[in-house]
């Protein structure tokens, strides 16, 4: 069984938070969304949302990879937000999966482990990271998975699904999806 974590912070993106949980679900991966300080969460268009948990009960060798939601200020929020930077720290050194979207790239700057990497990043938010982005939607090295925007969301969350379970299962869920490549 894989088990994935998503941090949930308040002023995270909506689309973002949503498509990752549901395309990972619809693969059969479970997935624990957990609260920074409480479980219910005000994304940035004032839609809340119910953490499954609170990031306090969280440990990281029960999980197999962390996945963040960008948004503002939700990614400023996870950014200050010490376990979360450890968390993400964490997942790295064992080879985990570490995933972030849209503004979320800047945490991983943040836990030092984009250096040496290929990664992308909302466009608004590229001079927060002083390492060279890339420009495309989606951008895979090693453990590391980036995507650039909302926009990106659902491509970004098939690609999480082909890096845990295979271009098969990719395109199962796909089915249902029906994204445009």
């Amino acid at each position: 069984m894989i088990k994935i974590l998503v941090p949930l912070a308040p002023g995270l993106e909506e689309i973002e938070a949503i498509a990752i949980i549901d395309i990972l679900r619809r693969s059969g991966a479970t997935v624990v969304t957990a609260g920074l300080e409480t479980r219910n969460i005000l994304g940035s268009h004032q839609i809340p949302i119910i953490a499954d948990e609170l990031l306090e009960n969280i440990t990281a060798s029960e999980y197999d990879g962390i996945v963040l939601p960008g948004g503002m200020p939700g990614t400023i929020n996870l950014k200050n937000n010490d376990k979360v930077v450890a968390l993400v720290q964490k997942f790295h050194t064992d080879g985990k999966l570490v995933a972030a979207l849209c503004a979320a790239p800047m945490v991983l700057h943040q836990a030092g482990v984009l250096e040496g990497k290929k990664f992308t990043i909302h466009p608004g938010t590229k001079n927060e990271v002083p390492l060279q982005a890339e420009n495309d939607q989606v951008v895979e090295d090693g453990n590391i998975v980036t995507g650039q925007a909302s926009g990106a969301a659902i491509l970004f969350s098939l690609t999480l699904v082909k890096k845990i379970f295979g271009e098969k299962k990719m395109e199962e869920v796909n089915r249902g999806v029906c994204y445009k490549f």
